[in-house]
């Protein structure tokens, strides 16, 4: 048996995907976390940062003699004779100014003091040598030097031992007619 029959097929409906519209371009995008920085440190220096000293007080002009220009006393005074630093050298040496030069009044004379150098006393004929003599404010040498030797070194030490024992000076003096110490260049000359 034949039948016929009518069959409808109906295509299920077509389902229109959801798009989601394209985002502009120029719009702005969600906000995103609130921005939380992090904290930052200098590192440790390696080395200690150096710190200033303390610097000395400026020189004074007062009166007192540990200041200023005194003329003598116990302070480091410019000019004058003291127990400080005098002039800018160490210990309690010159301090002062001489305004005159020490004046020699007695000076080695004896020849005989010094030693016979080899080839006689004829190889000393016309040598000399020059001391730089201290002398101090009672015109005693109170150091001695070889500031230009002679050929011969021992008879040098001889003139340096001589200059304490026998050497003798009116003292310099400073521009208010005090003694001073002061340095002076003295020259042994060799006659025999």
């Amino acid at each position: 048996m034949v039948s016929a029959f009518t069959v409808t097929v109906s295509a299920p409906e077509e389902e229109t995907p959801v798009t989601e519209p394209e985002p502009d371009e120029g719009a702005q995008g969600d906000p995103g976390e609130e921005a939380v920085p992090q904290p930052v440190s200098a590192p440790t220096p390696r080395q200690q940062v150096r710190e200033d000293r303390p610097v000395p007080r400026a020189a004074s002009t007062g009166s007192a003699t540990t200041s200023g220009a005194t003329q003598s006393g116990d302070g480091t005074g410019a000019a004058g004779s003291g127990t400080g630093t005098g002039s800018g050298r160490g210990g309690s040496g010159q301090g002062g100014v001489a305004a005159t030069k020490p004046v020699l009044i007695r000076s080695i004379t004896d020849s005989s003091a010094f030693p016979i150098p080899p080839g006689g006393r004829e190889a000393r004929i016309g040598e000399s040598v020059i001391v730089r003599l201290t002398v101090n404010a009672q015109g005693r040498v109170t150091a001695c030097s070889v500031y230009r030797p002679s050929p011969f070194p021992e008879t040098d030490a001889v003139v340096c031992r001589l200059s304490y024992e026998q050497i003798r000076f009116e003292p310099a003096r400073d521009a208010q007619g005090n003694p001073v110490p002061a340095p002076f260049y003295y020259r042994q000359r060799f006659f025999n």
